[in-house]
């Protein structure tokens, strides 16, 4: 009998667990957002890789995020923050995705943007703090970083994430998902009840739909740099669990 790579794939899994850990991170963020996050995984014996998403369209960070995964030597558990719970449920289908995990993240269904996602639910304070340029980007305000992006970390991080932001292609925001890797993928979802950026609401709501393994978080959006060892330890438990099925 012989494998489908997907069932070659998940039989690997079962056999020697999922060590291969890919992180996407969102809008207005890069890499560096997992920071606190990566060191932890690594000390647990996990191979972590930050996907750099460029930001100017969900075709590229699909694409991107799709390298990252060709690279791991074995099945990947993918990560996806805010508009990276987008790119990751795209790009989620690939054989090699052995399960997903979302962070207060937009979770697509198909045929579905992020903007007609964050739609059904009202609007967050962190939308009114969106700022668009000429060249058809979008950026986050410094109210809107200080206040409603990562209002419960120090100053000196939040300056950070101001300095560092990656600014987005509006239009990206409107690229529609062409098939959801949720329906058919083990799912775990942080909700973080402080969010100003995606409503918690629609979290609660995106966690129930997918069936998803749901923790809630009392933290800002960026979860991952308010909690890191309880987003660590759900990252953790879900590599486990999937070893284990």
């Amino acid at each position: 009998m012989t494998l489908s790579s997907t069932e070659a794939t998940m039989a690997q899994s079962t056999a020697t667990g999922v060590k291969n850990i890919v992180l996407v991170h969102g809008t207005w963020a890069d890499g560096s957002s997992w920071s606190k996050v990566i060191p932890l995984l690594e000390a647990k014996g996990f191979n972590v890789l930050a996907v750099q998403n460029p930001l100017t369209s969900l075709g590229d960070d699909v694409a991107a995020t799709k390298r990252a995964i060709e690279l791991q030597n074995g099945p990947v558990l993918l990560v996806g923050h805010s508009w990276g719970g987008v790119v990751i449920t795209e790009a989620g289908n690939h054989d090699k995705v052995a399960g997903l995990v979302y962070v207060a993240a937009a979770a697509p269904d198909e045929g579905q943007s992020f903007l007609e996602l964050v739609q059904t639910a009202p609007s967050t304070p962190g939308n009114d703090q969106i700022r668009p340029d000429a060249y058809g980007y979008v950026s986050m305000s410094p109210k809107g970083i200080f206040e409603d992006f990562a209002q419960d970390l120090p100053e000196s991080e939040r300056k950070l994430i101001l300095a560092t932001q990656g600014p987005q292609a509006f239009t990206a925001l409107q690229e529609k998902v062409s098939k959801a890797a949720w329906k058919t993928k083990p799912s775990w979802y942080v909700v973080a009840a402080n969010d100003r950026m995606i409503n918690p609401d629609l979290e609660r709501t995106l966690a129930k739909k997918m069936k998803a393994n749901t923790l809630e978080v009392k933290t800002s959006h960026v979860a991952m740099l308010a909690e890191p060892k309880t987003i660590a330890n759900v990252i953790i438990e879900a590599a486990q669990k999937l070893a284990t099925k």
